[in-house]
């Protein structure tokens, strides 16, 4: 194990060598708001609160991003910024918190502005509802030789809520996709700026995970994104459901129309006449556990969302970039309760599956509590992760001229986010571990871990420059065919596979190619 250690620091020490990392970080530059100062943090410099966008308070709550204003001097940016308002938890109070959070984060190798390296651009999830940009910056990563970038937006109500009202004061007549709207700004600064952090703009990969996957996915088909940014990388999700004029529920997106219905209830439960009483609110008093309404997501609004995704896949009208689509083997163990009861898991799939219920309960079986937390974790695997990230590669591998890759993480390990002893494999959100540092810091703790970390972030890192995750010392990784073992299984090693899943995700298929007919009946 010690020499596991060993040669993954000599590995390290060879990409910094190569990648001409060990000279003087770059810790002074200029953006076009001023000029920055950043702090050391081993071979990189980091900038923990750049503002990308102006404070979206006041006229400016749920209003496009505006520019940033200019500062006097320099800004020390040595402090991450505040937590966009959510729900407050331990650890997670309202003091961290703003609707001042349009911030954004970098760590870079560079020691020259004219080093011109890739740029990796980190969207985080929580469901548009929580999390934070200052979560990781992905040091491991940047030693590599990238330049990462890591964005705060807008989430909850904040982000991502539609009204009628909203929609008229537009001139381009949308609403709600707020947050998605930061992303973009960002992107922009991005293209802008990057070159003051030695980046190029020429070569930038979005990546994300869970929401932030999700993201990643609306921006390869938004029109308004087209030209920002050159790879992908989805780490568990993709938006991919059919869509309808009522608000969203579960597998079924809204359109902006259905979105608005939200906003209207939204403004009725907090008792309050018009948005302009709304926008007289306190921002936490709008995003707090305590609020009582939630579920903000974002919308077909015809502007950034133009359609369903999947016909817009299959129509080939997306913006084609190489991509690695990944999920884990056992998303839903994060999200099962841990009471659930065979009765109640049948009613929710009767619920949700409609005429397609018997059949679900057979590919999904819930006939004990036990095997109903697991029927449960799997179906929400499938249809909340691993069926739009099977879309998304298949579509885009019939209609698209760019690479794409899947992936699937499988690694056993006793370190999960999900802490229930009923977990067979990979929980949502486990592939941070993979990514961050945590089991390359720990070896010999985790030492099929820590090897698995090292391809991974090996893969990731090329795909990154090059648009292709091969290179030296690698497993082969050709691009996805769901005829052949194309997907790369990372468990034990890395190594090719069927498409796994494939009796489950052949029927969420057939299940929302169903309700996608149905959706677009009543549209006509």
């Amino acid at each position: 194990m010690k020499r596991l250690t060993v040669a993954i620091a000599l590995a390290l020490c060879a990409i910094m060598a190569a990648t001409g990392v060990q000279g003087q970080p770059l810790l002074k530059t200029h953006v076009e708001t001023g000029d920055l100062e950043g702090t050391a943090d081993g071979p990189l410099a980091v900038y923990k609160a750049i503002p990308y966008a102006a404070p979206p308070v006041g006229d400016l709550r749920w209003r496009a991003p505006q520019p940033a204003l200019p500062w006097e001097g320099v800004l020390k940016a040595e402090t991450f910024g505040p937590w966009p308002p959510q729900p407050t938890r331990p650890g997670r109070t309202a003091d961290m918190m703003s609707e001042d959070c349009l911030y954004l984060g970098i760590a870079t190798p560079a020691h020259s502005t004219a080093d011109r390296l890739p740029v990796m651009v980190w969207i985080h999830g929580g469901g548009f509802q929580t999390e934070h940009y200052g979560g990781d910056l992905w040091k491991h990563l940047a030693m590599r030789g990238v330049v990462i970038v890591s964005v705060e937006y807008r989430t909850g109500a904040l982000g991502f809520m539609a009204h009628p009202e909203l929609t008229k004061e537009s001139a381009d007549g949308h609403s709600g996709n707020y947050g998605l709207l930061d992303q973009l700004f960002a992107l922009q600064w991005v293209q802008r700026n990057i070159t003051s952090f030695g980046g190029d703009p020429a070569n930038v990969t979005i990546f994300g995970e869970s929401a932030g996957a999700i993201s990643c996915s609306i921006l390869c088909a938004s029109p308004l994104a087209k030209g920002l940014f050159h790879r992908c990388i989805s780490q568990s999700g993709g938006s991919f459901a059919p869509w309808r004029d009522q608000p969203r529920t579960l597998g079924m997106d809204a359109s902006q129309k259905g979105a608005e219905q939200q906003g209207l209830a939204f403004q009725k439960h907090l008792k309050k006449k018009s948005l302009k009483q709304l926008r007289k609110m306190d921002a936490m008093s709008l995003c707090d556990g305590n609020v009582g309404f939630g579920g903000f997501w974002p919308c077909v609004d015809g502007y950034v969302i133009c359609d369903d995704q999947y016909r817009l896949y299959e129509r080939g009208e997306y913006n084609d970039v190489p991509v690695i689509v990944m999920t884990n083997s056992d998303e839903g163990a994060l999200f099962t309760p841990g009471n659930i009861k065979a009765e109640d898991y049948q009613k929710q799939a009767r619920s949700v599956f409609g005429s397609f219920a018997d059949e679900a309960l057979k590919v999904y079986p819930g006939n004990t509590d036990d095997e109903a937390w697991h029927g449960n974790s799997d179906a929400f695997r499938d249809m909340g992760f691993a069926w739009p990230s099977f879309a998304w590669v298949n579509l885009q591998s019939k209609t698209g001229k760019s690479a794409a890759y899947a992936a699937y993480l499988a690694q056993p390990s006793t370190r999960s986010f999900s802490g229930d002893p009923r977990r067979r494999g990979v929980a949502h959100a486990d592939d941070i571990l993979y990514l961050n540092g945590e089991f390359l810091m720990q070896p010999d703790k985790y030492p099929v871990e820590a090897a698995v970390a090292e391809i991974m972030q090996q893969y990731w890192v090329n795909f990154a420059k090059t648009g292709n995750p091969n290179g030296k010392g690698l497993p082969y990784w050709p691009t996805f065919d769901d005829t052949k073992p194309t997907t790369m299984q990372f468990a034990n090693g890395a190594s090719l596979i069927m498409r796994p899943n494939r009796e489950q995700l052949d029927f969420v298929d057939r299940f929302y190619k169903a309700k996608r007919e149905e959706t677009e009946r009543q549209r006509k």
